[in-house]
C-alpha cells in the first residue's frame, strides 16, 4: 500500500520559511552622545544551542584572530506532531489544476505541528533586549506565513507561526576565562499541513458504472438477470452544434415549436434553448417540433424568435467536467446468462 514515491518538501519549505522571518535583525551600539557608532546585522544558522556554546568554551584563548562572534542567533526543528484539532475526513478529496492545466485528484492534507527553538544568544543584555524586542510584537500569538506547499497545483497556504513561549539564562559562573553568553530561548509552533501523492485524474470523473444483478446467492452457478449501466448525462450544449432555429417566439406553455427545419432532430432527441431543457416526443411536420417542455427539472421559459436550438447527444455527455451540472443516463439489460464483466477488459467473458 505505501511505496508510491513522492515528495513535495513540505517540511523542508516549512523549516526555511521560519528561519526567513529572523535573517533581517540588526543591532546597534550608541556612543555617550546617543549617536550611533556600529550596526551589526545578527547571524543566523540552523542547529543547536549546543553547538555554538561548545565552541566558546573550546576557544580558551580569547586572543585567536578567529572565534565564535556573539551575538548570534540559531534555530531547529524540534518536534512533528499530530494535530487532530483540525483534522478532516481522511477520504475527502478535492480537484485541482496542474502547471499543465491537467486536473488532478487530492486527497485533503493531514494538520502536524513542527515545533521550532529560536535561540538567541548574546554577550551584553542590551543586545539580546534589541533582538528580542524586534521579533516579540509580530506574534500575538501566531504570524502567517504563506507557503507554496505543493508546487505542482499550485497549493498556497497561510501557516500560522505560533510563539508559545519565551525563557533565558545566564550561563556566566564567574570565572574571567570563559566568556559570558546570555541566552534567550523562543518555542514556536509551525500548523502546517502534510499532502499526501497528487493522482492524475484525467478523465475528470466517472464516465460509467455497470451493475449486475443476480437471481441468486450461489456464487458458482448463479447467473445474471438484468445490467443496469449509468454515464453522465449533459444538461448544457458542450460542442455548440446549432441544430435548429426557433421560427417563432415561444410562450411558457406551448407545446409546439415552430423551427425553420427538423432535418437535424429525431423523436426521442433532447433539446436545449437557452436553460430550459425539452424532449422531442413527435415530428409533426417538417417545421414543428411537439416537446416535453421544462424537462430535467429545468423551467419553461419565454423564448423569442431566431434563437438557436441545440441538441444535447452523447458527444455532449462525454465533455461533462466534474463540477458541472449533470444528470444521468440509465440503462437496464436483460441478460439471462452465466457470463461475467472484466473491468479491465471492457467486455463480457465466461
Amino acid at each position: 500500500m505505501l511505496g508510491t514515491y513522492y515528495y513535495h518538501e513540505i517540511i523542508r519549505k516549512t523549516i526555511i520559511a521560519f528561519g526567513t522571518l529572523f535573517n533581517q535583525i540588526y543591532i546597534k551600539h550608541k556612543d555617550a552622545n546617543g549617536a550611533d557608532y556600529s550596526e551589526m546585522r545578527v547571524p543566523l544558522a540552523y542547529g543547536p544551542t549546543q553547538k555554538f556554546l561548545a565552541r566558546l568554551e573550546q576557544q580558551s584563548n580569547l586572543n585567536k584572530p578567529v572565534q565564535t562572534t556573539l551575538p548570534r542567533m540559531s534555530f531547529e526543528m524540534v518536534s512533528i506532531e499530530y494535530d487532530s484539532s483540525r483534522k478532516s475526513g481522511i477520504t475527502q478529496t478535492f480537484k485541482a489544476v496542474g502547471s499543465n492545466a491537467q486536473l488532478k485528484k487530492v486527497f485533503m492534507p493531514v494538520p502536524y505541528n513542527i515545533g521550532f527553538e529560536l535561540s538567541i544568544l548574546c554577550k551584553l543584555n542590551d543586545d539580546a533586549l534589541q533582538i528580542v524586542e524586534q521579533i516579540l510584537p509580530y506574534f500575538q500569538p501566531a504570524f502567517n506565513l504563506t507557503i507554496d506547499l505543493v508546487e505542482s497545483i499550485g497549493e498556497k497556504r497561510d501557516i500560522p507561526i505560533v510563539l508559545n513561549s519565551v525563557s533565558f539564562q545566564d550561563d556566566y559562573e564567574g570565572d574571567f576565562s570563559t566568556r559570558r553568553a546570555l541566552i534567550y530561548t523562543l518555542q514556536f509552533t509551525a500548523k502546517t499541513y502534510l499532502f499526501g501523492p497528487v493522482a492524475d485524474n484525467q478523465e475528470g470523473l466517472i464516465r460509467k458504472v455497470i451493475v449486475d444483478t443476480y437471481g441468486s446467492t450461489d456464487r458458482i452457478s448463479a447467473k445474471r438477470e438484468m445490467r443496469y449501466t449509468v454515464t453522465p448525462q449533459a444538461r448544457v450544449d458542450y460542442n455548440n452544434d446549432s441544430s435548429g432555429i426557433l421560427n417563432e417566439d415561444l410562450q411558457p406553455t406551448d407545446q409546439r415549436i415552430s423551427v425553420v427545419s427538423t432535418s437535424a432532430f429525431n423523436k426521442g432527441d433532447r433539446i436545449s434553448i437557452g436553460n430550459e431543457i425539452m424532449y422531442v416526443k413527435e415530428i409533426t411536420s417538417g417545421t414543428e417540433l411537439f416537446v416535453t417542455r421544462g424537462y430535467d427539472e429545468t423551467v419553461a421559459e419565454f423564448h423569442v424568435k431566431n434563437l438557436i436550438i441545440s441538441r444535447l447527444t452523447s458527444v455532449d455527455d462525454q465533455l461533462v467536467e466534474p463540477d458541472d451540472d449533470f444528470g444521468f443516463n440509465e440503462d437496464w439489460q436483460y441478460l439471462g446468462d452465466a457470463k461475467s464483466y472484466s473491468p479491465t477488459q471492457q467486455t463480457d467473458i465466461w
